[in-house]
């Protein structure tokens, strides 16, 4: 069973509200390496795997057959037509409260030749998102990061249980 999440808000994580008298001025927030800290990285990862996860369940959308096909067919492209979106709202809301933009990295598209895979990679990506949760101290990309989940967990249980 998942542990409950905590966030916890430290005076570094709030940022001052600006006033006439005290305009905020950006200040470089510390970072782990070139590229940005390690959350900013794994936000990006997300993003990007969200983005090419699209691309891979659209693609196994337009070749399912066999018995439980149709419904496999409709519950992949339900999914895949929303990662786009989840994707461009994790990247914006995160830069919007870090202030800063993310790079992104290349990486490979997965091949999906079964509703197995499919399943495989929802659950990969279930962690991946669980993860990144873990170390965000934003509340409203964790709630942001939930509704990702929920669309896994409905994806899951089509293909598990209606396909």
């Amino acid at each position: 069973m998942e542990k409950p999440r905590l966030l916890q808000r430290t005076v570094e994580n709030v940022k001052p509200k600006a006033t006439p008298e005290n305009p905020i001025v950006a200040k470089p927030t510390p970072d782990t390496g070139v590229g940005g800290s390690s959350l900013d990285k794994m936000t990006a990862a997300c993003a990007t795997e969200m983005m090419n996860a699209a691309i891979s369940f659209h693609r196994l959308h337009l070749k399912v057959k066999g018995v439980g096909s149709y419904s496999a067919h409709i519950a992949l492209g339900g999914f895949y037509e929303g990662l786009h979106d989840h994707a461009d709202t994790l990247v914006e809301g995160y830069q919007g409260v870090s202030e800063k933009l993310l790079s992104y990295a290349d990486s490979p598209i997965r091949t999906l030749d079964t509703v197995a895979d499919g399943i495989n990679y929802l659950r990969d990506m279930y962690n991946v998102i669980n993860k990144l949760q873990g170390m965000m101290p934003y509340s409203e990309i964790v709630n942001n990061l939930d509704l990702v989940k929920d669309s896994i967990n409905s994806a899951k249980y089509k293909l598990i249980f209606l396909s």
